[in-house]
């Protein structure tokens, strides 16, 4: 009974200059503490494939990839939006990235392991059906969890996302899918101030004002998303796993210390252990100060590892 890590070192050749910071320094962060605490031997480690195209429109307008594709420079940076910018190897890294969140969906929808963490990037959940925005060229928990509504037995999903910016993509692609629950919880108002105000039975929106006490933030989690989740019952999990509500974030004004990702992750065990066996898997998306960002991993994957002993 196992954890599995997907992760690939081509997501740190997506580079949007030394100033950005969606940096490959996130990456290294990461991988640093999961070593240096041991962690890393405690999970099994995948490397993450590219993604098909197929399994990008399904989530993705049949253009999007080939507008990208033609923005791409032989070198130096080109903008696809005002803070997202593509360098000569950026959609080698997003095709790994959405891949890995691909791959982690079939491990465990195979039994192989329980759950799974994909430390990629760049990150996905602003991408939305026709567009890139907000460093993220494709959804990758978008991109997974359709991949898991095209498997057996897959009938209903639920995106938990617990960034501090609104998954504006994610509720763009999905807005209209009652299959998939999408569940968010984020600082308001703030970028990108998209689809916050929407009305739909599957789509939580869960804003929260800046410099709030952590304890908002778990008010929300248990008085919106906990009801939604009980009503409808999914097959299986994802998470949009934003660490940039953290304290020390530079990105944003909200409270969270890494125990209350830890107790975000328990509460999402416990509903993934009723209704979808088991089945979680974690993508990684915001999260702007390496060191935080790491230890902030380092505690959902210690949680996350936890409920297979």
């Amino acid at each position: 009974m196992t954890t599995a890590f997907i992760s690939h070192q081509d997501c740190s050749l997506h580079n949007m200059g030394p100033e950005h910071p969606e940096s490959p320094i996130r990456l290294h962060a990461i991988r640093r503490v999961l070593e240096r605490t041991g962690l890393i031997e405690q999970l099994i480690q995948f490397e993450a494939p590219h993604v098909t195209s197929e399994q990008i429109t399904r989530v993705h307008a049949e253009l999007h990839q080939k507008r990208l594709e033609m923005k791409l420079p032989e070198e130096g940076v080109v903008y696809a939006d005002e803070d997202t910018a593509l360098c000569p190897d950026s959609l080698h890294a997003a095709s790994l990235a959405a891949g890995g969140a691909v791959l982690a969906t079939e491990k465990v929808l195979s039994g192989e392991v329980d759950n799974a963490f994909v430390a990629v990037r760049p990150p996905g959940h602003h991408a939305e059906y026709k567009a890139a925005m907000g460093f993220c060229f494709y959804n990758n928990v978008a991109v997974a969890a359709a991949h898991a509504l095209e498997q057996e037995g897959i009938e209903r999903v639920a995106i938990l996302d617990f960034d501090v910016h609104h998954c504006n993509g994610t509720v763009d692609i999905f807005q209209n899918r009652p299959d998939v629950l999408v569940c968010s919880t984020f600082q308001h108002p703030y970028y990108p101030e998209r689809y916050t105000e929407i009305d739909r039975p599957n789509i939580i929106n869960c804003p929260l004002k800046a410099h709030g006490p952590a304890s908002e933030w778990r008010k929300a989690v248990i008085e919106r998303w906990m009801p939604a989740l009980e009503q409808h019952k999914p097959d299986m999990i994802f998470i949009s796993a934003g660490f940039d509500a953290h304290r020390e974030d530079p990105m944003a004004d909200l409270n969270l210390e890494e125990e209350d990702y830890a107790w975000v992750t328990e509460r999402i065990l416990e509903v993934a252990g009723r209704f979808s066996k088991g089945r979680v898997v974690s993508v990684l998306e915001g999260g702007y100060n390496p060191v935080a960002l790491a230890f902030c991993v380092l505690t959902h994957l210690e949680v996350l590892a936890a409920s297979n002993s």
